[in-house]
């Protein structure tokens, strides 16, 4: 059975000023129900020209105790149609870690994934910028290799300071960034994620795709004291995907062939297996989609 939810139209729900807003997700090969903590305005610390939120100006801020309901009347009707729920995931109009109220939001909605939907797991797309507060970062880390079980889905668009620049459109300094995903990634395991788009009709150079294997080869080398019984640290999983939805920026960015994030995804295997990282780590996931 499957919900009548268009693979596009659905994400307009945020700029409604939508808290809880289902998605057939690629990435989670299944039905997310996404977590908006920007329902009045986009809030981000990145400006890529790729992104899907469209202009909109709400006029009611965040509510915990709305979001509470949201989330429960949606997984009921979804629960009534016998559809199963892959994750929860915070990401909405921004970067969900730049909301003073997301720990308390994760909380309810782990305490309710707990209840209603135990199997779901719970998401947070970010990228990265929040890891830079330090109280954060220890937040996040706790949060990922503890009870709650958060998987942290981390963007890693470039390898070069000139790609970055194109990709983020962001002040924040692309060396300190890599820095302090460094530092993470020794404290909490993490899935890397990488959007591959072409800039005013052109794709990633050969410098940038060299640059970029380079530094996820370095970070998969990066491996922590875990404890007992917890997730180990380090990268979990890559996942390369492409653009798949319309963008307020369009035509700035446009999709590449498949073929060619099918090759990325190759060399990158490649460039794992002949490197010095651990063996465990030479065979790392890695998820493509176009």
């Amino acid at each position: 059975m499957q919900m009548h939810i268009g693979p596009i139209a659905n994400h307009r729900q945020r700029e409604e000023g939508g808290l809880v807003y289902p998605v057939y997700s690629r990435r989670s090969q299944g039905l997310s129900l996404g977590i908006n903590l920007f329902p009045d305005r986009k809030r981000c610390s990145f400006d890529c020209p790729y992104c899907e939120v469209f202009p909109f100006k709400g006029d009611r801020p965040f509510s915990l105790p709305l979001m509470e309901r949201q989330l429960l009347s949606e997984l009921s009707r979804i629960g009534e149609q016998g559809i199963a729920v892959k994750d929860i995931c915070f990401s909405g109009n921004g970067e969900p870690s730049l909301s003073p109220l997301f720990f308390e939001a994760l909380a309810a909605a782990a305490r309710i994934r707990d209840e209603r939907v135990p199997d779901a797991a719970l998401v947070l797309i970010t990228n990265g910028t929040g890891l830079r507060n330090g109280r954060t970062f220890r937040r996040l880390c706790r949060a990922a290799t503890g009870p709650l079980a958060l998987h942290i889905w981390l963007k890693l668009d470039a390898g070069t300071e000139a790609w970055y620049r194109l990709m983020a459109r962001s002040p924040v300094p692309f060396e300190g960034l890599i820095r302090t995903i460094k530092d993470f990634l020794a404290c909490a395991p993490v899935t890397l994620q990488t959007m591959l788009c072409s800039i005013q009709g052109k794709g990633p150079p050969p410098q940038e795709a060299a640059a970029w294997e380079r530094l996820v080869v370095d970070l998969a080398g990066i491996q922590g004291a875990g404890k007992t019984g917890e997730p180990p640290p380090g990268i979990a999983a890559l996942q390369l995907y492409g653009k798949a939805r319309p963008a307020p920026t369009d035509p700035l960015t446009a999709a590449l062939a498949p073929a060619y994030l099918e090759e990325r995804a190759a060399s990158l295997k490649a460039a794992l297996a002949r490197s010095s990282v651990p063996l465990h780590k030479k065979n790392l996931p890695i998820q493509v989609f176009p």
